[in-house]
Parts: C-alpha cells; structure tokens; sequence
C-alpha cells in the first residue's frame, strides 16, 4: 500500500515552508509496510491542481494527506472540509488573485475529508501535541488541493484530506510574533497521523 504526503514550496513572503521539510523528511519510508511517496506541490491554483492529479495517476495511492502552512496557528488543525471556490487577497506564486471562481463547474459545492479526523486529534493529545478539527480550509491554494484529492478519493473510495501545521522556529523568527513549534515536533505530530491512518488501512 502506498500513501501519498503532499506538501508546499515556499510562497508569499515565507522564506521556506515546513511542509516541504516534512515531507523531504518521509519521503521513500515505509511505516506497518506501508509506502510514504512523497510531493512537493507549486502554490498556484491551477498549478498545484495540475501537477495533484498528474502525481496521482502515477503513483495510484491507497491514500493522500496533505499538508499546509498555517501560519497564525498554534495546534496542528486536520481539515474537515473543501469548498469549490477559489478566492484570495494576495496572489499565488504565479501573481494570480482568485475572486470566487469554482474549481470544478461539475463538482458538488464541498467535500469532506475521508480522514479519521477525530482519531487523529485524539492521538495527537494523548501524544501532548496540542490539535484540533478546523472546519475550514480557507479559499487559498490549500483548499484547491484537498478538494481535487476529495474528488480523486470519491470515486475510488480511499482516505484522503487536508492537515494544517503550525509554522517553525525559523519563520518565527524573521517573522516575529507567530506561533511556532521546533521541527522535530513538527515531523513527529505528522507521523503519529500517518500512524493512526495506516492503522485504519490494514484494518479494512
């Protein structure tokens, strides 16, 4: 079995971004004999849509996560849902602001995540990693790629969904007053989700 962790270049005034680390981090493992393929997406709407659906028609995962930045939060937040509408106040990587449009004509108005969102928070708490569910996955890039990994997981009745981390030390500190966490913690709250994931997959 394969799981497919997706994660962002930098974007915005963002020097780097702690997804992309994570998943350099976990690429090319395996975890209960489970695969971890792992992708950096651009930070553009079409872009990271794009290259979304062309990486999962080659890989064929049993499973994507994805992850983004939150920068402003304090608590690692699984997302519950995707909204087709892509809006922004500032641009992508490409200088492109959305103002409302859909991100499939055909698609149904919101998706929800197919993760065991509960589990997750739940092993994240016990493990002393401050978690939550977020109910919204904003109208940014974000949002676009875990409703197009919603609409592959649909059809095909596999997980998927979305993951929000908290920025790093790093960005912190040129940024200055943001939440933060140390990568190590970082990389470890995403593999206790990984973890209670692959669980529920050898289980079914």
């Amino acid at each position: 079995m394969k799981i497919m962790l997706t994660g962002f270049e930098p974007f915005l005034n963002f020097e780097h971004n702690p997804t992309e680390r994570v998943i350099q981090a976990l690429h090319g493992t395996t975890r209960k004999n489970v695969h971890i393929e792992g992708v950096i997406l651009p930070v553009t709407f079409d872009g990271a849509r794009e290259q979304l659906k062309q990486k999962m028609e080659e890989i064929q995962p049993d499973a994507i996560v994805s992850l983004g930045l939150a920068a402003g939060r304090n608590q690692i937040t699984p997302e519950r849902v995707a909204l087709n509408v892509q809006q922004s106040r500032r641009p992508d990587n490409h200088g492109h602001v959305a103002t409302g449009q859909v991100i499939d004509s055909t698609g149904p108005a919101s998706l929800f995540s197919t993760l065991p969102l509960n589990d997750l928070v739940e092993a994240l708490l016990t493990n002393g990693y401050p978690a939550s569910v977020s109910n919204t996955a904003g109208t940014y890039v974000c949002n676009a790629v875990m409703y197009e990994g919603l609409q592959y997981a649909y059809d095909r009745q596999l997980f998927s969904g979305f993951i929000h981390i908290p920025a790093d030390f790093e960005l912190a500190i040129a940024h200055g007053n943001l939440p933060s966490w140390n990568k190590a913690d970082l990389l470890a709250a995403v593999t206790i989700c990984l973890d209670v994931l692959i669980d529920k997959m050898i289980k079914e």
